[in-house]
């Protein structure tokens, strides 16, 4: 059982590593495996939407999310970090995200996700908020905590003092272990729920 733990930020050492390697160390004493892969400082440009990932398999451009994509294949749950700029993931999350789940053609049904996002002050649930909508159009649950999971500071240090934070990003860990335990447990009794595809909504008719 296996977690990748995506530090979006730019700053390898910085906040939202301090928040991921927290969540790292609880997954471990819970018996998951996880791995932090850090892209803040790769050069990833975005989804162009030339549907040649249709074709290949992959997307055209080859780059660290190719890298990710058959590690995301095999993962049992995802958690995305990325510091708020203007109110927002910054780009490199975003072009990463976007080629990600558009250009990796596997199942993505029932893995799990969760966003970490870090600012000083203020834009962290509308950065969380941009991250989860990743998850939740790909069929995959998002995990919960007892906050939303979000740690405050402008340096790793300050977030050594933001103690609920840390302590939200424990809970979120343990309740990914558990989720990933019980739903493999599940899949191995019943398989995946049927998933139903032949609708949809177009209006091309007009009516």
């Amino acid at each position: 059982m296996h977690v990748l733990l995506i530090n979006g930020s730019p700053h390898i050492d910085g906040c939202i590593n301090r928040a991921l390697e927290e969540i790292k160390t609880t997954l471990e004493e819970e018996g998951i495996d996880s791995d932090i892969i850090h892209i803040g400082t790769k050069d990833i440009r975005g989804c162009i939407s030339c549907g040649k990932c249709s074709e290949l398999g992959k997307c055209v451009f080859d780059d660290i999310v190719n890298e990710v994509a058959p590690k995301f294949e095999q993962a049992d749950g995802i958690v995305v970090g990325s510091p708020v700029y203007y109110a927002s993931p910054n780009g490199t999350v975003i072009s990463f995200l976007d080629r990600l789940f558009y250009s990796s053609p596997c199942d993505k049904r029932l893995k799990l996700g969760a966003a970490v996002v870090n600012c000083r002050r203020g834009g962290n649930t509308a950065t969380f908020d941009v991250i989860n909508k990743y998850f939740s159009i790909n069929n995959m649950p998002v995990v919960p905590s007892t906050y939303w999971n979000m740690v405050h500071g402008f340096t790793k240090e300050d977030v050594e003092k933001d103690k609920e934070g840390l302590q939200t990003m424990r809970n979120l860990a343990r309740n990914m272990s558990f989720l990933i335990k019980a739903i493999d447990e599940q899949k191995k009794k019943t398989g995946l729920p049927e998933i139903e595809r032949s609708e949809f909504t177009c209006f091309q008719d007009g009516k």
